[in-house]
């Protein structure tokens, strides 16, 4: 699984940050950080929850 942000479409909502933290941060503004774009397995279902509830869809899955 490999990760992508797109931080421009991000409205600091923070739902990626609540359901991965291990893998999402924010900045002093609210905005996606990306922790790491290739999650470790035990996190992956994390990470697909932040991509399904984002608001903004800014999160997205890349195949490899």
């Amino acid at each position: 699984m490999r990760v992508e942000v797109d931080q421009p479409k991000c409205v600091a909502s923070g739902q990626c940050v609540l359901m991965a933290p291990e893998v999402f941060d924010q900045d002093d503004d609210g905005i996606v950080e990306l922790l790491t774009d290739r999650p470790e397995a035990e996190h992956h279902g994390g990470v697909r929850e932040s991509v399904a509830v984002c608001p903004a869809a800014a999160i997205r899955l890349v195949a490899d």
